[in-house]
């Protein structure tokens, strides 16, 4: 059985381990909560001071020329491009995730006028859901959208299909998709693909450009550390700009902004999918965060995620056996980097976690949901959280009404 000295020797020689001390912790609290949140970095800390106390004191409206305010969205996209294996200059970073998938959705339906099916998964997060529904009933045309298992994926995938949209990594269980294999199978059939990497950007490695994603958009508070409400990311594949249009105009996306014509004539590249004025404070924030990527590649944080993920799920099935059911795929190659426990009264177990400093979250309607950010995380963290899930359920301190109480947020 592994033991927690077990765990503190593969720490001391974790190639990661220094990270750790780029993030703000706090002392006694096991945070497996950063694919919902992750923490706040140093470098984050550091580039909103600048905004603040510099480019927006100091320099007011001149910063949007002087600071690159104005450019913002696409400086941004650029440094995040290499996470998710995308070229220079196919990366936007603005609005939010649900904003970004309209764009894209709108879109990619008018590149496809002749077909009238969209596909996408019935378990896929629920905004995707919603917003894809939204955008082909204002499509111009009917469209019909197919919420299937996505299992079946083949059977339903033909000439009728307009576009594919599915989420990379599944936000309940952590399942992890087949990137390039089902892009090639959706092409083969003429449709467009779309990707969600909300759970994928910074905690599995992607590549893009090798599996010739159409559209992809994911957000940048979680793995990424960007901060709450952080703006989300969009991907167009090059040779598809200038041919996707925005369905949202605004005047900065323009080819002249400050020529204020009536007429809307979209700018070159990535900028003609910027809508409105960019939100400079959340950038900065997430610039900053992606410092520290700059300091690691997604293979070295890809082995540790795996490290980490096994961890917890061999000291769970040692010390709780039969206690819990493991929804998350146990092969590597279909596993996010979290982990999800299925358990009657999971809600509960959470907050009687939580209570004791261990943050995780619960996803309906009985998941225990644990995330494993590699940056930050040690394998004596994994160790200590599973002995505080032990104590847990030993006691059934669970089952005091007070942790039956549902907070707004799970």
């Amino acid at each position: 059985m592994t033991t927690r000295q077990d765990c503190s020797v593969l720490d001391d020689g974790d190639e990661l381990g220094a990270l750790r001390q780029a993030f703000t912790l706090e002392d006694g609290m096991l945070y497996l909560d950063g694919n919902s949140l992750g923490p706040v970095s140093e470098g984050v800390l550091r580039r909103v001071r600048e905004t603040i106390e510099g480019e927006w004191a100091h320099g007011l409206i001149r910063s949007w020329n002087s600071a690159g305010w104005m450019a913002a969205p696409t400086a941004v996209g650029n440094r995040l491009a290499p996470l998710i294996g995308a070229q220079p200059g196919e990366v936007l970073v603005a609005d939010t995730l649900t904003f970004i998938l309209a764009k894209l959705i709108g879109g990619a339906l008018e590149l496809r006028p002749d077909r009238d099916v969209v596909l996408t998964d019935a378990a896929n997060f629920h905004s995707d859901l919603y917003i894809v529904e939204a955008m082909a009933a204002r499509a111009g045309r009917p469209i019909i959208v197919k919420r299937i298992n996505r299992l079946t994926l083949h059977e339903e995938l033909n000439d009728n299909v307009a576009l594919v949209m599915l989420t990379h990594v599944d936000f309940r269980t952590g399942e992890m998709l087949d990137l390039s294999g089902i892009t090639r199978d959706v092409h083969e059939v003429g449709a467009l693909m779309l990707w969600d990497f909300a759970h994928s950007a910074g905690a599995v490695p992607l590549d893009v450009t090798e599996a010739n994603v159409d559209f992809a958009a994911g957000c940048g508070y979680k793995y990424l550390n960007g901060g709450p409400g952080a703006p989300a990311f969009m991907y167009v594949r090059s040779s598809w700009q200038g041919l996707l249009q925005n369905p949202f105009p605004g005047w900065l996306g323009h080819a002249r902004p400050f020529d204020f014509e009536s007429a809307y004539v979209a700018a070159e590249g990535m900028q003609a999918y910027v809508t409105s004025s960019p939100p400079v404070l959340a950038l900065a924030a997430l610039d900053g965060a992606l410092d520290v990527w700059d300091r690691v590649t997604m293979q070295q944080v890809r082995r540790k995620s795996l490290a980490l993920t096994d961890l917890f799920i061999s000291l769970v099935e040692e010390l709780l056996p039969g206690v819990f059911e493991v929804v998350t795929p146990r092969e590597h190659e279909r596993r996010g980097s979290q982990v999800s426990l299925r358990h009657e009264f999971s809600y509960e177990i959470v907050q009687a976690l939580i209570e004791r400093g261990v943050i995780g979250d619960f996803r309906e309607p009985d998941m225990c949901r644990f995330g494993f950010a590699p940056l930050y995380l040690r394998f004596i963290d994994i160790y200590d959280s599973v002995q505080h899930l032990v104590s847990v359920m030993e006691s059934e301190s669970y089952r005091d009404q007070r942790f039956a109480v549902r907070n707004p947020v799970t």
